[in-house]
């Protein structure tokens, strides 16, 4: 397949109002935006097709290829191993990524595939312009992390709900198909487990930073499905405690990568509180089939999905296997809420997905343990780090 160079488009008046769907498919994109080529922030790479791997997919996925896709915050962790998955289904991909905490190393795998574009969803015109592109959106760029929420609450407020307005919006004006993702945090600290995707929600303070970030994932919700009611074609994926490979190991959004990080060093594993909370883990690959079975079933539409692995583990349990799989001589060092957040701070005390809605609509159930997982994770990290 020839290259193709990724571009500034004007776009269309044809586009914009609606071109016959099958007229579209068969001309290149580049005649349908009436596209010139970009000399800023765009890198340009080339697409090559990539054989289809039944093996790792649902009837649902597999029955769907050579579509035109759109993936915000591509190069992160979770957006990066998605946009694998999607170009070995012969999707043609497009990644909008302002690399804040995403890596090109991530896209190593799949970049001669796709086309990169370095851009911020803050920018509603970008936005447009690319999703003018798409026939279907993932969006998954977003400012995460606790770390990075309760230091910086203005910023990542600002990315998490005026960036996944435009992104919203755009796919609405454009009538572009669209997965959200969203996250577990959406349920605060409700005591009710398991966690079910229509419960009520349960926050504290404005006051407290923390909550912040789970507002403004609600925020987007209540947006996406506000448009559902006019037409907007969207699928909700709550995300449960990730992990796998290109973990970014600052750990800056992942319990599990702070601990894998300290124990391959024989640190102490830090623990906040009392390491008695528990959690529910989900490796990436379950995460990423959770997201596609989402986006091409049309079952999934209008509705939210809780996307995780059901298997609930305490804090402290966790750092045991860590420690056991990677032999280290790490001991144990418990750090209160206050001395890593500052004064104020809470946690949920446990989080536990229903899995049902999933299972009953989408045929999906996380398969990959624990175990299996930290062991995939460890592998890649000392390959690779």
């Amino acid at each position: 397949m020839s290259a193709r160079v990724v571009v500034d488009l004007a776009i269309s008046g044809e586009l914009a109002n609606g071109w016959d769907q099958h007229q579209r498919q068969d001309c290149c994109p580049e005649e349908r935006s009436g596209i010139e080529p970009s000399r800023r922030h765009e890198n340009t790479l080339r697409r090559e097709t990539r054989r289809l791997d039944t093996s790792l997919c649902s009837p649902q996925v597999a029955s769907t290829s050579n579509m035109r896709v759109l993936v915000t915050g591509g190069a992160g962790y979770i957006g990066s191993h998605l946009v694998d998955r999607l170009v070995s289904l012969k999707h043609d991909v497009t990644v909008l990524d302002d690399l804040s905490t995403g890596s090109l190393t991530n896209l190593q795998t799949s970049r001669d595939a796709i086309s990169f574009v370095e851009g911020t969803i803050i920018d509603e015109s970008v936005v447009e312009r690319l999703v003018t592109e798409a026939e279907i959106v993932f969006h998954l760029a977003a400012g995460v992390g606790v770390g990075n929420i309760v230091q910086r609450p203005l910023e990542t407020m600002i990315t998490n709900t005026r960036g996944a307005e435009n992104v919203i919006g755009a796919c609405h004006k454009l009538e572009r198909r669209l997965v959200l993702a969203s996250t577990s945090e959406i349920y605060g600290k409700t005591s009710k487990m398991p966690m079910s995707e229509d419960d009520d929600r349960v926050l504290g303070s404005t006051a407290v930073p923390r909550w912040g970030y789970s507002t403004a994932k609600a925020i987007d919700e209540h947006l996406a499905l506000a448009y559902a009611a006019h037409g907007l074609r969207v699928s909700i994926v709550r995300y449960f405690n990730s992990f796998g490979p290109r973990l970014d190991p600052r750990g800056y959004g992942s319990v599990i990568a702070n601990l894998v990080r300290q124990a391959l060093a024989n640190e102490p594993l830090t623990i906040h509180g009392d390491g008695t909370q528990t959690r529910c883990f989900t490796y990436v690959d379950d995460t990423v089939e959770g997201t596609l079975r989402a986006a091409f079933d049309q079952r999934a539409e209008g509705l939210a999905f809780n996307i995780g692995n059901d298997h609930e583990v305490s804090i402290n349990d966790l750092a045991a296997l860590i420690i056991g799989i990677t032999n280290s001589a790490s001991d144990i060092r418990y750090v209160t809420y206050e001395e890593r957040y500052g004064k104020g701070f809470e946690d949920t005390r446990r989080r536990v997905p229903d899995i049902r809605r999933a299972e009953e609509r989408l045929g999906f159930k996380a398969t990959v343990t624990l175990s299996d997982g930290l062991d995939r994770t460890l592998r890649w990290w000392r390959s690779t780090l």
